[in-house]
């Protein structure tokens, strides 16, 4: 029994064992090892729109993932604590309990957890503790930057060449076999997410990707697309899939709460290129885990700057506030799947359904509130972080800036022609299918044009148009060119 001070390990999006630097610094001192979670019932409050912070998805995936490492701490000799409370007030008082004299932990970017850093850092060491910091959410650490953080290019193009040329990825950290946690009760785990005030979803028959938390499913899923599925070779001829399960890696929820981390992926496409084949699609999955990086150090850069109207462009662009009664009700027809443009209808409704979207569905359903709506785009920000499972503040945030023509390498006024995008992605029609239900007899391609069904094929078809399913909201190109103005204006 070693007679050293226990270390605590903080944990919050880390919710892994490999690949953890705090945890292997503390397993390394010899001492016993105390990690803990703290249920921050701040994290499951309201957002300024009135949606929950934290929706039953991302709830029920925690609670999988704290089970998940439970389990794996147990099988390591050890122990995880969990403690309902904001960790300014649990991270003290288990410092006091243990006599622990150190609290490491992985850092944030965002301002709402670096303020709680900072409240954490002065109440452990008014009780003897100091509190260090690991950076672990990115593939590159930002001490191997050929640039400091506030030299960041404001071109993700730039940054790519940039780290690709003189970067190199550290190696992930093995996860560990045998450590000692000191005696304290383990604490409760909810079984359910109505321990949150939330209700549990809905089961539902087409859902394809339900995923399980934690590091077991999350490397099971890894292990699944790269090796036994062999997806990886045609990843970027497929990624833009919006229904097959194997289109995409669907990697982001076990990246976005830590289960998974982004080194070890990259260790996973290194093997796989080296035992399989390296082309074009190997490349293209770590240029992904890339723009999620940059997104991540943008926000380590401008801060709250991100979140404001204007954006980091600072355009003083005429949104639609939630607070406008009809800006409130074209919202909710697009939150609700109801705006009378299919492939819209069918992200939408299939995030309601699972807490998931594809990389192709976020783009147009973006660009559709922002470009078409003209609704403030920090409403669908807002929106996806309630619903996601996969919500990650830096990517949510950097992409949808970016998608409102505001953020970091925004392109202008980027319109997607949704008509297109349909033919484009979903030119079967099958996944508008899948998830529109009134139109589950329309045929082909015609699915995402509905409007233009005749007064007879929609009797034969059984669906009436305008009743059943409801006609587009808005003239596409007509509100596009509208709204352009205003932005170049």
């Amino acid at each position: 029994m070693s007679s050293l001070a226990p270390v605590i390990v903080w944990l919050r999006n880390d919710l892994r064992l490999d690949d953890h630097e705090p945890l292997h610094r503390a397993i390394a001192s010899g001492a016993p090892v105390a990690p803990v979670y703290c249920i921050d019932p701040r994290q499951f409050g309201a957002l300024p729109s009135g949606v929950a912070k934290t929706g039953a998805f991302r709830a029920r995936f925690l609670l999988e993932a704290l089970a998940d490492l439970r389990a794996a701490c147990r099988a390591c000799g050890g122990e995880l604590l969990v403690r309902d409370g904001t960790p300014e007030t649990v991270l003290p008082s288990l410092v006091r309990e243990l006599g622990a004299t150190r609290v490491l932990f992985h850092e944030e970017v965002a301002s709402e957890e670096t303020t709680v850093e900072a409240n954490v850092e002065a109440a452990v060491e008014r009780v003897g503790a100091r509190l260090e910091g690991f950076w672990g959410h990115t593939l590159f650490h930002p001490d191997d930057l050929p640039f400091d953080l506030p030299s960041l290019p404001e071109l993700f193009t730039a940054f790519r060449t940039r780290v690709e040329r003189d970067t190199r990825v550290r190696r992930p950290l093995e996860a560990p076999t045998r450590f000692h946690s000191p005696a304290s009760a383990p604490g409760a785990i909810p079984t359910t997410v109505t321990a949150f005030g939330l209700a549990e979803p809905a089961t539902d028959a087409r859902v394809r990707f339900a995923p399980r938390g934690g590091a077991t499913a999350g490397q099971e899923r890894l292990a699944h697309y790269v090796w036994q599925a062999d997806r990886l070779r045609a990843y970027k001829d497929t990624r833009n899939g919006m229904l097959a399960l194997d289109d995409s890696t669907k990697l982001s929820p076990w990246l976005s709460m830590g289960c998974l981390s982004p080194r070890r992926v990259w260790a996973e496409v290194q093997r796989y290129e080296q035992e399989r084949v390296k082309n074009d699609s190997t490349y293209w999955l770590v240029f992904e885990l890339l723009w999620r990086d940059y997104f991540r150090f943008v926000l380590a850069k401008h801060g709250d700057a991100l979140f404001s109207a204007h954006g980091l462009q600072r355009r003083n662009l005429d949104w639609r506030p939630l607070s406008n009664q009809d800006a409130r009700v074209d919202f909710a027809r697009w939150t609700s799947g109801t705006t009378g443009f299919p492939l819209v209808d069918a992200s939408m409704r299939e995030l309601a359904a699972t807490g998931f979207m594809s990389n192709r569905g976020r783009q147009n359903v973006a660009s559709f509130l922002t470009k078409n709506l003209r609704i403030d785009w920090r409403a669908g920000a807002e929106w996806f972080e309630s619903m996601l499972v996969d919500y990650d503040v830096a990517s949510n945030w950097g992409n949808w800036a970016y998608a409102a023509g505001v953020g970091n390498d925004a392109r202008g006024f980027r319109f997607f022609n949704i008509h297109k995008q349909a033919l484009d992605y979903d030119s079967t029609g099958d996944f508008a299918r899948h998830w529109i239900t009134e139109l589950r007899d329309v045929p082909g391609p015609t699915v995402h044009r509905p409007e233009r069904l005749s007064p007879s094929d929609q009797r034969r078809l059984g669906v009436t148009i305008g009743v059943d399913y409801p006609l587009p909201m808005v003239d596409l190109f007509a509100s596009a060119k509208e709204n352009e103005a205003k932005y170049e204006r």
